[in-house]
């Protein structure tokens, strides 16, 4: 934002509430002064932030900033166990939370030493009293003029903790110029959106992926950024269509769910559309494009590395693959030595760039960044025209009778029956074989979950990709285990397995 660009709209509240730049320059500067007054904040503290998407939090994650701390997000649904492990792993001293997801950390801060200072906001007028202090309360004291702690690049601002697709997550930290770096890559080069778009979407501003698409990026653009608390796919359209938004950022899942039940006239506002947080499967991007008309900017990127890396633009965009390296960064496919796989072959995916893994006191720090290279878990290979296409992460890949068989693949191919609603594939035991495919499949309303069903699957997945990838094992469910930013949690399938 230029000087004297104030009265632009930075942030719309799920309320219609409009907060222009000067006004949120101003909350931010009275959190910093809370923090670092009231709550005694010094530089390299680690504040735990916990609210659905509201500009409040928003103005608490650069609060935090400013003041030289450390901002920890935490996504809403995560329960007092969960709590724990975040708070004890990232030692986290104060917290700024919204009164409403209160019960949860009194819970978890009785088993933390750290945790010493806490403010509530949002609270519901019936909440009056209560034992912790109203962060808005002392806000309205304080005089709207902070000055910014000198930080320097190379201190960390950030701890993002992965969103435990594996069920173990991780600490990864970001540094100021990590968050700068990140803004001059994929935005201008790829997204390449305006000061006059809106940004809408579903991923938490506690996900590096909503933090970037829905906060920093617009900022840095001088854009405007809608944050509602519930964008599911049920309630996003009517959002998108209220707010006249124009760029949207969410799941695949939502995607496909949307393309199939939205008014499409709550779509029109929409530009441009980005999906990340998980592999786009190709059937999807062609029900979003018939549906709509517009294609999906696809991208991978993840929470130890900030945000994408590798992703194709509108023009670029081809069906099931991801795209190429974004400017800034290089990627190559490495075999199990570390070095490069041939033509046409599938590897380990490979990231150098100006964002980087660090992760905080986890020895799996030696296993994501190697010889240099993140690797980031992703099985990928490279197509014809350069493009990079998703396999599978590299812990889905299955073995079966001899064949390296890519889950995601079997997913796309499931997804693009029209019974299917939603489906999982994971690897199961088998004496014979090793391992044989096994699905688990939600299906649209009006299908009957039996056996002539789960021979029709196999019968249209056998003519649709190689035979020998079909499922052998259907199991029909009412829902599949995600994450609360969308992400299929295979290892729960495996567990179930």
């Amino acid at each position: 934002v230029q000087w004297g660009d104030g009265q632009r709209c930075a942030l719309i509240g799920a309320d219609g509430q409009r907060w222009t730049y000067a006004h949120l320059q101003s909350q931010v500067n009275r959190i910093a002064r809370v923090l670092v007054e009231d709550l005694g904040l010094v530089p390299g503290n680690r504040v735990l932030l916990r609210g659905a998407n509201s500009p409040y939090l928003a103005a608490c994650f650069l609060a935090v900033f400013k003041a030289g701390g450390i901002a920890v997000g935490t996504m809403p649904l995560l329960r007092a166990k969960e709590l724990v492990t975040i708070i004890d792993k990232a030692q986290i001293s104060h917290a700024l939370c919204d009164a409403r997801l209160l019960d949860e950390l009194d819970t978890a801060a009785q088993q933390c030493a750290t945790l010493k200072h806490a403010m509530v906001f949002h609270r519901p007028v019936q909440m009056t009293g209560g034992v912790l202090p109203d962060l808005e309360v002392a806000c309205a004291k304080k005089s709207d003029q902070f000055d910014a702690h000198d930080s320097a690049a190379d201190d960390i601002c950030l701890m993002a903790f992965t969103s435990g697709t594996t069920g173990q997550p991780k600490a990864a930290m970001h540094f100021h110029r990590d968050i700068m770096a990140a803004c001059a890559c994929w935005p201008p080069h790829v997204l390449r959106a305006t000061p006059d778009d809106i940004f809408i979407g579903s991923p938490p501003l506690a996900f590096t992926f909503g933090l970037g698409g829905l906060l920093i990026f617009p900022m840095a653009i001088g854009a405007t950024t809608v944050l509602i608390e519930k964008a599911t796919p049920d309630t996003l359209p009517e959002a998108i269509a209220r707010f006249s938004a124009t760029v949207l950022f969410t799941a695949p899942t939502s995607y496909r769910a949307m393309a199939s039940g939205a008014a499409l006239s709550q779509l029109r506002s929409l530009r441009k559309c980005v999906s990340a947080g998980e592999a786009l499967p190709g059937a999807t991007r062609q029900l979003w494009k018939q549906a709509t008309g517009i294609e999906i900017i696809d991208g991978i990127g993840s929470t130890e590395m900030f945000h994408i890396f590798i992703s194709a633009d509108e023009a670029q965009a081809q069906p099931g693959a991801t795209g190429l390296p974004v400017p800034g960064y290089v990627a190559a496919l490495l075999d199990d030595n570390g070095q490069p796989v041939g033509p046409g072959q599938v590897g380990r995916l490979a990231i150098k760039g100006p964002t980087g893994c660090k992760y905080l006191d986890d020895p799996r720090q030696a296993q994501y960044v190697q010889g240099g290279w993140n690797l980031t878990g992703d099985a990928y290979c490279i197509n014809e025209q350069g493009q990079y296409v998703y396999q599978a992460r590299t812990d889905d890949m299955i073995i079966s009778g001899g064949y390296n068989i890519a889950g995601p693949e079997v997913e796309s191919a499931l997804l693009a029956h029209p019974a299917v609603a939603e489906a999982g594939v994971v690897g199961l035991a088998d004496p014979d074989r090793g391992q044989i495919v096994q699905a688990f499949v939600v299906l649209r309303p009006g299908h009957a979950a039996d056996a002539d069903m789960v021979k029709t699957l196999q019968d249209f997945v056998k003519a649709t990709i190689a035979p020998y990838k079909y499922p052998r094992a259907i199991e029909f469910r009412e829902s599949l285990p995600r994450t609360e930013t969308g992400k299929l949690q295979r290892f729960r399938l495996r567990s179930a397995s």
